[in-house]
């Protein structure tokens, strides 16, 4: 049986799936609008969760395949569960104040994107579902009197495990870089799962299969342990980081379907229809219901004088209560041997996964908030070290502090460079320490002058302050090479291969300072070609006004057309020459990012195609006073890329028509070569310099204008 939770209603795939009656749809449709009004703006922005799907065992189907005797095996498992439910006797030694602990790790799927939350998210999740079976939750005391008396202390407690299941130390969290995370079904969990009948596995990831959340009843997965667990977005995993208060009753709601329990409703996939007064949760003491998806606590339907809308069982936005008749099939269901539940709070199983006794050192491990700074940022640190820390001590060189024994520390770098952090940490008898080398990296601020040139030819190798490469998977990523340049003898290249697929790596510039500018320009060579024809990799330019702290899109060169300058290249591309190269320019730059931390990232994003090189990049911030101005009706002009090679435009804008002419000078002021002599339109102009062959060193565009000249120089190297 899968159960899939929604917190908000109703989707557009909710909408194909179930409006196909047209009464029927526009019934629901009113409904779906009414309470979308009811919706805070926290849950309304979910809208595109899909609804529970309870009893639909389409995703157990890779198991039984629809054979009528695997599904009778389903049945006959849902029903021996059953029988012993409605014979099980709480015998006092568990729930009402005592507690069955259950060991839980979460496996945290991620693309290195959001879904990749926080330990504190987790631990966040924990304490909520600990609070909610424990009668700990602050909100209980709110619930309708006509149902205090029957609140439940569930007594289950949860515990992330301390031991995996080779015996080696865990804090009960696990990650897994996978695309998978946007896939969200069974094959997403089988890239990790450990034993059913030591830990509940709990999978957090982008999708839940396009739920909240879902899970299956014991008796649905008796028979294939590899599908029990719950799966989760991370956007409903607990109340912190990407969560919100309002979502983190989720993991509550897909337990106590974990844990045997129905819906309000009974088994039916819909809330508030008429029908589902014929349907019963199995359950004494909730009141049949149609079910409800507002929080309307005097609701009353199926002839009942008051239903319990405020059920974690329920979709009312309100859920704060256990009944005690859920406690006791809850309880049921740990005791039982269905699905192995029984043997999960077994004294063996506590001692083997460490959740029964003491917690004993084992890792030492940090985390800050940002690892890219620049000079005079605070950088927080935190001890993620487990189990058991009693002591600790931090070494933060060229940092202030340059030592700590606080669990979170707070630092800042005065000067560029890159910066190794250690942490020793200590239960009382066990000491551990960790290092990691040039963990910090720090930029200058204010940043670099422009204009600048980067031809790669003084690299000896990356990363370098100037040029950081992100490699979140650990494989191929942006890298020096001498295989291929545009100039001269290097340049960077990402080896891309099949493999890669759907991975994203980033190569980050340090600082520039741009506060005195008044435009910038960007330009960059690059050279790619296609494996096959539907290679469609990704290039996209980002700009930032913040250090990096946040960034925004300014370029995108695809695949399939205006980053291919290759071809199609079945093997390893390497381009053969000049004309396998390419100039792209950045020029939609804002003002806004006129500043002395102005930053650029490169980012690609790979869909198993072919290599990808970048070259000579310019950047240039037409600071003002750069050019020679001759007479009050000053023109600006500014020549890109500056230092130059083989190829330059001078660039400048004209308020009106005019008669134009432009002249290449030598650094002294002699006519080299003739430029352009007629007239141009309004607007921004771009022309071609005849740079082909010149000595290296400097030179000057003189532009003249109805009697008015100005002047920009330039290098050539």
């Amino acid at each position: 049986m899968v159960i899939r939770l929604t917190v908000s209603w109703i989707p557009s795939r909710y909408f194909r799936r179930h409006f196909n009656n047209p009464l029927r749809s526009m019934m629901k449709l009113s409904l779906a609008l009414t309470l979308s009004g009811l919706l805070s703006a926290a849950l309304s922005a979910q809208d595109n969760v899909a609804p529970c799907s309870a009893n639909d065992l389409q995703g157990l189907e890779r198991f039984h395949h629809n054979d009528p005797v695997e599904l009778a095996r389903i049945a006959a498992a849902d029903q021996e569960l059953e029988s012993f439910t409605q014979g099980f006797v709480e015998d006092g030694a568990r729930g009402g104040g005592s507690t069955y602990t259950i060991p839980v790790v979460f496996h945290i799927i991620h693309n290195n994107g959001p879904e990749n939350i926080s330990d504190e998210q987790i631990y966040d999740a924990v304490r909520v579902l600990n609070d909610d079976f424990n009668q700990l939750n602050a909100d209980w005391v709110n619930v309708r009197p006509e149902f205090l008396d029957i609140v439940a202390d569930v007594g289950v407690q949860f515990s992330l495990a301390r031991k995996d299941p080779s015996g080696n130390c865990t804090k009960g969290i696990t990650r897994t870089v996978s695309t998978l995370t946007n896939d969200g079904t069974q094959t997403m969990k089988d890239l990790i799962q450990w034993p059913r009948n030591k830990y509940l596995n709990v999978w957090v990831a982008a999708s839940a299969d396009g739920a909240a959340g879902y899970t299956y009843r014991p008796g649905a997965v008796s028979n294939w342990p590899e599908a029990d667990g719950i799966v989760l977005l991370h956007t409903y995993t607990g109340s912190i980081g990407t969560s919100s208060p309002g979502r983190s009753r989720t993991l509550t709601h897909e337990v106590g379907h974990w844990i045997n329990l129905k819906h309000c409703w009974g088994d039916g996939n819909d809330p508030g229809l008429p029908e589902n007064c014929y349907q019963d949760d199995s359950v004494s003491d909730t009141p049949n219901t149609i079910g409800w998806t507002s929080c309307n606590v005097l609701g009353a339907s199926c002839g009942s004088a008051l239903d319990n809308v405020e059920n974690y069982m329920e979709y009312s936005y309100c859920a704060k209560m256990f009944t005690v008749g859920q406690r006791t099939r809850m309880l049921a269901a740990l005791n039982s041997g269905t699905a192995q539940r029984s043997a999960l709070g077994s004294i063996a199983n506590l001692a083997a996964t460490g959740v029964s006794t003491t917690p004993v050192l084992c890792a030492a491990e940090f985390s800050s908030t940002d690892r890219m700074v620049c000079a005079g940022v605070e950088i927080t640190f935190t001890d993620e070290s487990f189990h058991g820390i009693t002591a600790r001590t931090w070494d933060f060189p060229g940092g202030t502090p340059a030592t700590s024994s606080d669990a979170n520390p707070t630092v800042t770098y005065a000067e560029p460079g890159f910066y190794h952090v250690s942490l020793t940490v200590s239960d009382g008898s066990t000491t551990l320490s960790t290092t990691s080398d040039g963990y910090v990296t720090v930029f200058a601020y204010p940043g670099q002058t422009v204009p600048f040139a980067e031809g790669f030819e003084n690299i000896a190798a990356l990363p370098v302050v100037e040029w950081m490469p992100v490699n979140p998977n650990n494989d191929n990523t942006f890298a020096l090479t001498t295989s291929a340049a545009y100039t001269g003898a290097k340049s960077v290249r990402v080896l891309n291969t099949a493999s890669m697929d759907g991975r994203i790596d980033e190569l980050l510039s340090s600082t520039y300072d741009m506060s005195g500018a008044s435009d910038v320009y960007i330009s960059f060579r690059y050279a790619y070609a296609q494996r096959n024809s539907t290679s469609d990799d990704e290039v996209r330019v980002f700009v930032s006004n913040n250090c990096g702290a946040t960034w925004s899109l300014r370029k995108i060169l695809h695949g399939t057309n205006s980053l291919n300058t290759g071809g199609i290249v079945p093997g390893s591309f390497t381009p053969s020459g000049p004309e396998q190269w390419a100039l792209a320019e950045v020029d939609n730059v804002s003002s806004s990012y006129h500043t002395a931390n102005f930053r650029i990232k490169f980012e690609f994003e790979s869909s198993g195609g072919n290599n990808f090189y970048i070259d000579d990049i310019n950047i240039n911030g037409m600071p003002v006073g750069l050019h020679e101005m001759m007479s009050a009706g000053a023109i600006e002009m500014v020549v890109v890329p500056n230092p130059a090679e083989n190829q330059a435009n001078v660039m400048f804008q004209l308020d009106t028509p005019g008669q134009v002419r432009l002249d290449l000078l030598d650094v002294v002021g002699r006519r080299v070569r003739p430029i352009h002599d007629g007239v141009l339109p309004t607007g921004i102009q771009r022309i071609a310099l005849p740079i082909e062959g010149l000595p290296s060193g400097m030179y000057m565009v003189r532009l003249t204008l109805d009697g008015s000249s100005a002047v920009s120089r330039f290098t050539v190297r």
